[in-house]
């Protein structure tokens, strides 16, 4: 079950925005999102948070200018995603910049898993570095920490998951979640606090002298790496605090003025969007699916090179590979979460009435069922763990929570009541992963779901879509889409949904899964689409939709995408 419900707004803030020059959409959008001041929409560079007040920032500015001045080799080793893939980037981009001789190691997902563990340890030596940076993991690394001390190798790591209760003993640790730290924006992407770890570096090098005198280094310019922090910060669906909106609103402002790396110009060309009107939804539905499918089907680095080449044939070469990757592994995925959905109509009163859902097939594919668990959650408002086969009988799963239940939180109750039962585990509030025995798949489908129903309130089982209310029949139109796309919206800080009663005055199926609606307001009639639609609605329907540029043939018109029908009486 589905409920809708208009987000409060207070007219006296809706009304001081106004005041403030806000249009007035906006006023009422951001009003309900608990926006008192225009101030709270500056996103200025110099509106970010200062590097010096993320812990151990500076001590790994120290590390690292050392290591430069020294001339050491400097090995970065990233995650298998597209945040780990522009952390991974932007660090050797800055760093090469700078002067460093640096190189990365990104580990085969299927074959090392995640993290910087021994083995992986054992592969980076032979690339013989004297520092090992990690980007957007090895916070949980104990055991790979000491590998690499006891090789000789310096470790630094950068981080922003939640740690454990055991830290590794790195030579330093910059992650904004440490216990201890000040920092006031806990939900810095890899790529973020990656970046933040360059900027101390520059002030470090600069204070040394580095780039003055007769060395003849040209100071490195950050904030041309913006697109990437942008694109790992939306892509990674972290909260899109105040510093997160900063960081976001620069990178897009860059790629819309044409600053971008080669490589994710190329990507935006195989994904047949312009730079130009670029927004918080093709980095996060558009070009971070492209960079990610690399991660679940093949190798990261081929995701990494593109965004480190300044060759732009090369560049389009890969984005070319990376979209044709992608399109097979939507065809996979289809595939994986038809299965899924069989599974659960075969177990209607077993497995389907639980607070949480553990799925598993012995074939499907390692680097697709996170996108599967989120698929089924969306669609059943449960929390959901997806399984696939790994080797010597262990399987590797990856879920995603709903609101009330912290993933991450969960897992590490399942394995106090039950050790050993979890071999590994890791991850965020919403997204986490866990391996385990293929034949503890059963025990921990019933731990998982009485945790669950533990810890879920009744209210959170309910599906509930917060909308900003009714549209303005004047609003429908090219204007106010682009009005609203120009926006940094995301997670924590969700783009406008609104919600109608319309009469639906035709409408057809395409594609055998999609629905296309006419429908009128009023006197005004309006195209909408609804994809992957449950059923055909009634001639009278309450819809939540995103108003959105529908562009055919190179015409434009207002286009509504609906997320939710409610069929009316008539």
């Amino acid at each position: 079950m589905t409920q809708l419900r208009s987000r409060p707004v207070s007219q006296r803030v809706q009304w001081q925005l106004e005041q403030q020059g806000l249009h007035p959409l906006l006023a009422r959008i951001y009003a309900g999102r608990g926006i008192l001041a225009r101030s709270e929409l500056d996103y200025d560079f110099q509106s970010l948070l200062p590097p010096v007040r993320l812990t151990h920032a500076a001590e790994a500015a120290v590390l690292l200018a050392d290591a430069i001045a020294a001339q050491q080799r400097i090995l970065i080793v990233a995650d298998y995603d597209c945040d780990g893939a522009t952390a991974c980037a932007l660090g050797v981009r800055a760093l090469r910049a700078c002067g460093a001789v640096v190189d990365y190691l990104v580990p085969n997902r299927f074959t090392y898993g995640y993290g910087l563990s021994p083995d992986i340890v054992d592969l980076a030596a032979t690339k013989k570095p004297q520092l090992i940076v990690t980007v957007d993991n090895g916070i949980a690394s104990v055991e790979g920490v000491a590998r690499a001390r006891q090789l000789g190798i310096a470790t630094l790591i950068t981080d922003h998951h939640l740690p454990g209760d055991e830290l590794p003993a790195a030579d330093c640790i910059v992650n904004p979640n440490l216990p201890g730290c000040g920092f006031p924006s806990k939900h810095l992407a890899g790529v973020g606090v990656i970046f933040y770890v360059m900027l101390a570096l520059r002030a470090e090098l600069r204070e040394r002298g580095w780039f003055s005198g007769r060395s003849q280094r040209s100071e490195p310019k950050l904030a041309t790496l913006l697109d990437l922090v942008a694109l790992g910060t939306v892509a990674d669906v972290v909260k899109l605090d105040h510093n997160n909106r900063v960081l976001v609103s620069q990178g897009l402002k860059r790629i819309r003025q044409g600053g971008l790396t080669p490589g994710l110009r190329a990507i935006f060309r195989a994904a047949g969007r312009n730079p130009a009107q670029a927004s918080s939804f093709d980095l996060g539905f558009m070009i971070g699916p492209r960079l990610n499918a690399a991660g679940r089907l093949a190798d990261m680095s081929l995701g990494i090179e593109c965004l480190i080449t300044d060759d732009d044939g090369r560049a389009m070469n890969i984005a070319q590979e990376l979209d044709s990757l992608n399109r097979e592994r939507r065809e996979i995925e289809s595939g994986m979460q038809e299965q899924a959905l069989l599974q659960l109509a075969a177990d209607l009163d077993g497995e389907a009435a639980t607070a949480a859902l553990s799925l598993f097939d012995a074939g499907w594919h390692q680097g697709v069922v996170g996108i599967v668990a989120a698929r089924i959650k969306e669609r059943l408002h449960r929390p959901v763990f997806a399984f696939a086969r790994g080797e010597g009988g262990e399987i590797k799963g990856s879920g995603r929570s709903i609101a009330g239940l912290h993933l991450r939180d969960a897992l590490d109750l399942v394995s106090k009541r039950a050790p050993g039962l979890l071999l590994r585990f890791g991850g965020h509030a919403m997204a986490a992963g866990v391996t385990m025995r293929e034949s503890d798949f059963a025990r921990f489908r019933e731990l998982f779901a009485q945790v669950a129903d533990e810890l879920l309130a009744p209210a959170d089982r309910t599906r509930t879509l917060e909308t900003d209310g009714g549209l303005e029949t004047a609003y429908f139109s090219i204007a106010t889409a682009r009005l609203l796309e120009a926006e940094v919206w995301g997670q924590g800080f969700p783009a406008p949904l609104f919600q109608d009663d319309f009469v639906v005055e035709s409408q057809r199926i395409l594609k055998d899964k999609h629905l296309k609606l006419r429908l009128r307001k009023g006197m005004q009639s309006l195209d909408a689409i609804q994809f992957n639609f449950p059923q055909a609605p009634g001639h009278s329907i309450r819809a939540a939709y995103r108003l959105a540029i529908n562009d055919f043939n190179g015409v434009q018109t207002p286009q509504l995408m609906i997320e939710h029908i409610e069929s009316r009486s008539a």
